[in-house]
Protein backbone atom coordinates (compact mmCIF):
# COMPACT_ATOMS: atom_id res chain seq x y z
CA UNK A 1 0.00 0.00 0.00
CA UNK A 2 1.60 3.23 -1.13
CA UNK A 3 2.12 5.92 1.49
CA UNK A 4 0.13 8.43 -0.51
CA UNK A 5 -2.89 6.13 -0.26
CA UNK A 6 -2.88 6.29 3.51
CA UNK A 7 -5.16 9.31 3.81
CA UNK A 8 -7.65 7.69 1.46
CA UNK A 9 -8.33 4.88 3.89
CA UNK A 10 -10.74 7.02 5.83
CA UNK A 11 -8.80 6.26 8.99
CA UNK A 12 -9.76 7.68 12.38
CA UNK A 13 -7.08 9.91 13.87
CA UNK A 14 -6.27 9.81 17.61
CA UNK A 15 -2.89 11.55 17.65
CA UNK A 16 -2.15 13.67 14.59
CA UNK A 17 0.47 12.04 12.32
CA UNK A 18 1.02 9.38 14.98
CA UNK A 19 -1.91 7.15 15.98
CA UNK A 20 -4.77 5.99 13.77
CA UNK A 21 -7.55 3.40 13.63
CA UNK A 22 -8.51 1.94 10.26
CA UNK A 23 -10.86 -0.66 8.79
CA UNK A 24 -9.18 -2.54 5.94
CA UNK A 25 -10.22 -5.29 3.56
CA UNK A 26 -6.81 -6.92 3.42
CA UNK A 27 -3.73 -7.16 5.59
CA UNK A 28 -1.45 -4.18 4.87
CA UNK A 29 2.34 -4.25 4.81
CA UNK A 30 4.12 -1.86 7.13
CA UNK A 31 6.23 0.73 5.29
CA UNK A 32 9.10 3.08 6.10
CA UNK A 33 6.64 5.59 7.53
CA UNK A 34 3.73 3.51 8.76
CA UNK A 35 3.50 0.61 11.22
CA UNK A 36 0.31 -1.48 11.07
CA UNK A 37 -0.93 -3.85 13.75
CA UNK A 38 -4.13 -5.81 14.36
CA UNK A 39 -5.38 -7.40 17.59
CA UNK A 40 -8.50 -9.17 16.27
CA UNK A 41 -6.95 -12.63 16.69
CA UNK A 42 -5.11 -11.77 19.90
CA UNK A 43 -8.06 -10.51 21.94
CA UNK A 44 -11.04 -12.76 21.29
CA UNK A 45 -14.33 -12.56 23.17
CA UNK A 46 -15.56 -15.85 24.64
CA UNK A 47 -19.28 -15.74 23.99
CA UNK A 48 -22.04 -17.42 25.97
CA UNK A 49 -24.74 -17.27 23.28
CA UNK A 50 -25.24 -14.51 20.69
CA UNK A 51 -23.17 -11.97 22.63
CA UNK A 52 -19.85 -10.91 21.09
CA UNK A 53 -18.38 -8.23 23.34
CA UNK A 54 -17.18 -5.92 24.75
CA UNK A 55 -13.82 -7.48 25.65
CA UNK A 56 -13.03 -7.83 29.34
CA UNK A 57 -10.80 -5.69 31.54
CA UNK A 58 -7.73 -7.93 31.18
CA UNK A 59 -7.88 -7.64 27.38
CA UNK A 60 -8.22 -3.86 27.65
CA UNK A 61 -5.24 -3.76 30.01
CA UNK A 62 -3.08 -5.92 27.71
CA UNK A 63 -4.08 -3.80 24.71
CA UNK A 64 -3.11 -0.58 26.51
CA UNK A 65 0.27 -2.06 27.48
CA UNK A 66 0.85 -3.14 23.88
CA UNK A 67 -0.03 0.27 22.45
CA UNK A 68 1.99 2.18 25.06
CA UNK A 69 4.98 0.00 24.20
CA UNK A 70 4.61 0.80 20.49
CA UNK A 71 4.28 4.54 21.13
CA UNK A 72 7.42 4.46 23.30
CA UNK A 73 9.39 2.18 20.95
CA UNK A 74 12.58 3.75 19.60
CA UNK A 75 12.24 1.98 16.24
CA UNK A 76 8.71 3.35 15.77
CA UNK A 77 9.49 6.91 16.90
CA UNK A 78 9.01 8.51 13.49
CA UNK A 79 6.27 6.21 12.23
CA UNK A 80 2.54 6.51 12.07
CA UNK A 81 1.05 3.68 14.12
CA UNK A 82 -2.16 2.27 12.68
CA UNK A 83 -4.35 -0.15 14.62
CA UNK A 84 -6.37 -1.79 11.86
CA UNK A 85 -9.34 -4.12 11.97
CA UNK A 86 -11.42 -5.90 9.33
CA UNK A 87 -14.98 -5.53 8.11
CA UNK A 88 -16.12 -8.28 10.50
CA UNK A 89 -18.57 -6.03 12.37
CA UNK A 90 -18.27 -7.84 15.70
CA UNK A 91 -14.47 -7.77 15.82
CA UNK A 92 -14.51 -4.20 14.57
CA UNK A 93 -16.76 -3.04 17.42
CA UNK A 94 -14.46 -4.74 19.95
CA UNK A 95 -11.37 -3.15 18.39
CA UNK A 96 -13.06 0.27 18.47
CA UNK A 97 -13.76 -0.08 22.21
CA UNK A 98 -10.10 -0.94 22.82
CA UNK A 99 -8.60 2.09 21.10
CA UNK A 100 -11.46 4.32 22.25
CA UNK A 101 -10.89 3.35 25.89
CA UNK A 102 -7.13 3.77 25.44
CA UNK A 103 -7.68 7.35 24.33
CA UNK A 104 -9.97 8.02 27.33
CA UNK A 105 -7.51 6.49 29.83
CA UNK A 106 -4.17 7.65 28.41
CA UNK A 107 -4.88 10.54 26.02
CA UNK A 108 -7.40 12.06 28.45
CA UNK A 109 -10.06 12.40 25.77
CA UNK A 110 -13.70 12.55 26.81
CA UNK A 111 -15.76 9.53 25.68
CA UNK A 112 -17.52 11.83 23.22
CA UNK A 113 -14.22 13.05 21.73
CA UNK A 114 -12.95 9.48 21.45
CA UNK A 115 -16.17 8.38 19.77
CA UNK A 116 -16.01 11.36 17.42
CA UNK A 117 -12.54 10.18 16.35
CA UNK A 118 -13.88 6.66 15.79
CA UNK A 119 -16.74 7.92 13.63
CA UNK A 120 -14.68 10.49 11.72
CA UNK A 121 -13.47 7.94 9.18
CA UNK A 122 -15.39 6.60 6.22
CA UNK A 123 -16.88 3.73 8.22
CA UNK A 124 -18.85 5.56 10.87
CA UNK A 125 -21.22 2.74 11.87
CA UNK A 126 -20.38 0.35 14.73
CA UNK A 127 -22.45 -2.71 15.52
CA UNK A 128 -23.99 -2.34 18.99
CA UNK A 129 -23.33 -5.03 21.62
CA UNK A 130 -26.07 -7.31 22.91
CA UNK A 131 -26.83 -9.45 25.94
CA UNK A 132 -25.77 -13.07 26.52
CA UNK A 133 -29.03 -14.74 25.55
CA UNK A 134 -30.51 -16.82 22.76
CA UNK A 135 -33.58 -14.67 22.15
CA UNK A 136 -33.59 -11.74 19.75
CA UNK A 137 -31.85 -8.64 21.02
CA UNK A 138 -34.11 -5.97 22.55
CA UNK A 139 -31.45 -3.68 24.00
CA UNK A 140 -28.45 -2.18 22.22
CA UNK A 141 -25.28 -1.22 24.09
CA UNK A 142 -23.20 1.10 21.92
CA UNK A 143 -19.46 1.58 21.61
CA UNK A 144 -20.00 5.05 23.12
CA UNK A 145 -21.81 3.50 26.12
CA UNK A 146 -18.71 1.37 26.74
CA UNK A 147 -16.39 4.39 26.58
CA UNK A 148 -18.66 6.30 28.96
CA UNK A 149 -18.82 3.36 31.39
CA UNK A 150 -15.04 3.02 31.48
CA UNK A 151 -14.64 6.79 31.88
CA UNK A 152 -17.07 6.85 34.84
CA UNK A 153 -15.27 3.88 36.44
CA UNK A 154 -11.94 5.70 35.97
CA UNK A 155 -13.32 8.85 37.61
CA UNK A 156 -14.36 6.78 40.64
CA UNK A 157 -11.02 4.92 40.80
CA UNK A 158 -12.60 1.52 40.12
CA UNK A 159 -9.41 0.57 38.26
CA UNK A 160 -5.86 1.80 37.88
CA UNK A 161 -3.75 0.21 35.15
CA UNK A 162 -0.56 1.30 36.95
CA UNK A 163 -1.35 -1.24 39.71
CA UNK A 164 -3.79 -3.62 37.95
CA UNK A 165 -2.96 -7.30 38.55
CA UNK A 166 -3.87 -8.88 35.23
CA UNK A 167 -2.72 -12.36 36.27
CA UNK A 168 -4.99 -12.31 39.31
CA UNK A 169 -7.93 -11.14 37.20
CA UNK A 170 -7.40 -13.91 34.64
CA UNK A 171 -6.85 -16.53 37.35
CA UNK A 172 -10.01 -15.93 39.38
CA UNK A 173 -12.35 -15.36 36.45
CA UNK A 174 -11.78 -18.99 35.46
CA UNK A 175 -14.48 -21.41 36.60
CA UNK A 176 -11.98 -23.80 38.19
CA UNK A 177 -10.49 -21.00 40.31
CA UNK A 178 -13.72 -19.55 41.66
CA UNK A 179 -15.35 -17.68 38.76
CA UNK A 180 -15.45 -14.24 40.35
CA UNK A 181 -14.71 -10.64 39.42
CA UNK A 182 -14.50 -7.37 41.29
CA UNK A 183 -16.96 -4.81 39.92
CA UNK A 184 -16.00 -2.18 42.50
CA UNK A 185 -12.70 -3.15 44.18
CA UNK A 186 -13.11 -3.34 47.94
CA UNK A 187 -16.91 -3.08 47.68
CA UNK A 188 -18.53 -5.50 45.20
CA UNK A 189 -17.43 -8.96 44.12
CA UNK A 190 -19.67 -10.88 41.69
CA UNK A 191 -19.36 -14.66 41.80
CA UNK A 192 -20.94 -17.89 40.63
CA UNK A 193 -23.19 -19.57 43.19
CA UNK A 194 -21.42 -22.03 45.55
CA UNK A 195 -22.54 -25.67 45.71
CA UNK A 196 -22.96 -28.28 48.43
CA UNK A 197 -19.46 -29.60 48.00
CA UNK A 198 -16.36 -29.01 45.93
CA UNK A 199 -16.27 -31.51 43.07
CA UNK A 200 -16.16 -31.85 39.30
CA UNK A 201 -19.54 -32.68 37.78
CA UNK A 202 -19.78 -33.51 34.07
CA UNK A 203 -16.39 -31.85 33.59
CA UNK A 204 -17.60 -28.70 35.32
CA UNK A 205 -15.84 -27.65 38.57
CA UNK A 206 -18.17 -26.86 41.49
CA UNK A 207 -17.05 -25.05 44.67
CA UNK A 208 -18.34 -25.37 48.23
CA UNK A 209 -18.69 -22.20 50.35
CA UNK A 210 -15.47 -23.08 52.20
CA UNK A 211 -13.47 -22.79 48.96
CA UNK A 212 -14.06 -19.01 49.06
CA UNK A 213 -13.18 -18.37 52.72
CA UNK A 214 -9.42 -17.73 52.35
CA UNK A 215 -9.83 -15.24 49.49
CA UNK A 216 -12.82 -13.52 51.13
CA UNK A 217 -10.99 -13.11 54.44
CA UNK A 218 -7.84 -11.82 52.77
CA UNK A 219 -9.80 -9.21 50.79
CA UNK A 220 -12.14 -8.07 53.58
CA UNK A 221 -15.32 -9.59 52.14
CA UNK A 222 -17.64 -9.52 55.16
CA UNK A 223 -21.04 -10.14 53.60
CA UNK A 224 -22.53 -12.64 51.15
CA UNK A 225 -25.80 -11.98 49.31
CA UNK A 226 -27.57 -14.93 47.66
CA UNK A 227 -30.15 -14.20 44.96
CA UNK A 228 -30.91 -17.73 43.76
CA UNK A 229 -32.59 -20.73 45.38
CA UNK A 230 -30.79 -22.41 48.26
CA UNK A 231 -28.16 -24.88 47.08
CA UNK A 232 -26.01 -24.71 50.25
CA UNK A 233 -26.79 -23.97 53.91
CA UNK A 234 -26.18 -20.29 54.76
CA UNK A 235 -24.84 -21.43 58.16
CA UNK A 236 -21.64 -22.48 56.40
CA UNK A 237 -20.93 -18.79 55.79
CA UNK A 238 -22.36 -17.40 59.04
CA UNK A 239 -20.56 -19.98 61.22
CA UNK A 240 -17.34 -18.82 59.56
CA UNK A 241 -18.03 -15.21 60.57
CA UNK A 242 -19.61 -13.85 57.38
CA UNK A 243 -22.97 -12.10 57.24
CA UNK A 244 -25.36 -13.84 54.83
CA UNK A 245 -28.54 -12.48 53.26
CA UNK A 246 -31.12 -14.23 51.07
CA UNK A 247 -32.84 -12.01 48.50
CA UNK A 248 -34.33 -14.53 46.09
CA UNK A 249 -35.90 -13.62 42.77
CA UNK A 250 -36.47 -15.78 39.69
CA UNK A 251 -33.61 -16.47 37.27
CA UNK A 252 -33.66 -14.07 34.32
CA UNK A 253 -36.28 -11.83 35.95
CA UNK A 254 -36.08 -8.37 37.52
CA UNK A 255 -36.11 -7.68 41.28
CA UNK A 256 -39.15 -6.28 43.08
CA UNK A 257 -38.85 -2.85 44.63
CA UNK A 258 -38.66 -4.49 48.08
CA UNK A 259 -35.75 -6.74 47.03
CA UNK A 260 -33.90 -3.82 45.47
CA UNK A 261 -34.35 -1.64 48.58
CA UNK A 262 -33.23 -4.47 50.89
CA UNK A 263 -30.15 -5.05 48.74
CA UNK A 264 -29.23 -1.36 48.79
CA UNK A 265 -29.76 -1.24 52.57
CA UNK A 266 -27.55 -4.30 53.17
CA UNK A 267 -24.75 -2.86 51.02
CA UNK A 268 -25.03 0.62 52.53
CA UNK A 269 -24.85 -0.69 56.10
CA UNK A 270 -22.03 -3.18 55.56
CA UNK A 271 -18.46 -2.54 56.63
CA UNK A 272 -16.21 -4.33 54.17
CA UNK A 273 -16.92 -5.82 50.77
CA UNK A 274 -20.08 -7.60 49.62
CA UNK A 275 -19.88 -10.80 47.56
CA UNK A 276 -23.02 -11.22 45.46
CA UNK A 277 -24.11 -14.39 43.68
CA UNK A 278 -27.07 -15.91 41.89
CA UNK A 279 -26.72 -19.16 39.93
CA UNK A 280 -24.09 -18.02 37.41
CA UNK A 281 -23.39 -14.65 39.03
CA UNK A 282 -24.30 -12.79 35.84
CA UNK A 283 -27.92 -11.74 35.41
CA UNK A 284 -29.49 -11.12 38.81
CA UNK A 285 -26.11 -10.35 40.36
CA UNK A 286 -25.16 -7.75 37.74
CA UNK A 287 -28.61 -6.17 37.89
CA UNK A 288 -28.56 -5.41 41.62
CA UNK A 289 -24.95 -4.24 41.59
CA UNK A 290 -26.01 -2.00 38.69
CA UNK A 291 -28.71 -0.44 40.89
CA UNK A 292 -26.05 0.45 43.46
CA UNK A 293 -23.74 1.97 40.81
CA UNK A 294 -26.61 4.11 39.56
CA UNK A 295 -27.65 5.29 43.03
CA UNK A 296 -24.26 5.91 44.63
CA UNK A 297 -21.91 6.60 41.73
CA UNK A 298 -24.42 8.22 39.38
CA UNK A 299 -23.84 5.78 36.52
CA UNK A 300 -26.48 5.83 33.80
CA UNK A 301 -28.04 2.42 33.01
CA UNK A 302 -25.92 1.91 29.85
CA UNK A 303 -22.74 3.00 31.69
CA UNK A 304 -23.47 0.54 34.50
CA UNK A 305 -24.24 -2.33 32.10
CA UNK A 306 -21.11 -1.59 30.06
CA UNK A 307 -18.79 -1.42 33.07
CA UNK A 308 -20.23 -4.55 34.70
CA UNK A 309 -19.87 -6.51 31.43
CA UNK A 310 -16.29 -5.32 30.94
CA UNK A 311 -15.53 -6.59 34.46
CA UNK A 312 -17.66 -9.73 34.14
CA UNK A 313 -18.73 -10.63 30.58
CA UNK A 314 -22.28 -11.91 30.13
CA UNK A 315 -23.77 -9.83 32.95
CA UNK A 316 -27.28 -8.28 32.91
CA UNK A 317 -29.62 -10.18 30.61
CA UNK A 318 -32.90 -9.62 28.74
CA UNK A 319 -35.52 -7.64 30.70
CA UNK A 320 -32.92 -6.76 33.33
CA UNK A 321 -31.41 -4.27 30.86
CA UNK A 322 -34.73 -2.45 30.51
CA UNK A 323 -35.30 -2.59 34.28
CA UNK A 324 -32.07 -0.63 34.88
CA UNK A 325 -33.02 1.81 32.11
CA UNK A 326 -36.37 2.48 33.78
Amino acid sequence: MAEKDFDLLGASGFIRDRLYFATLRSKPKSTANTHYFCTDDEFVYENFYADFGPLHLAALYRYCCKLNKKLKSFTLTRKRIVHYTTFDQRRRANAAVLIGCYSVIYLKKTPEEAFRSLTSGTNAFYLPFRDASLVSCTYNLSVLDCLQGVCKALQHNFFDFETFDVDEYEHYERVENGDFNWIVPGKFLAFSGPHLKTKVENGYPLHAPEAYFPYFRKHNVTTVVRLNKKVYDAKRFTDAGFQHHDLFFVDGSTPSDAIMQRFLHVCESTQGAVAVHCKAGLGRTGTLIGCYLMKHYRFTAPEAIAWIRICRPGSVIGPQQHFLEE
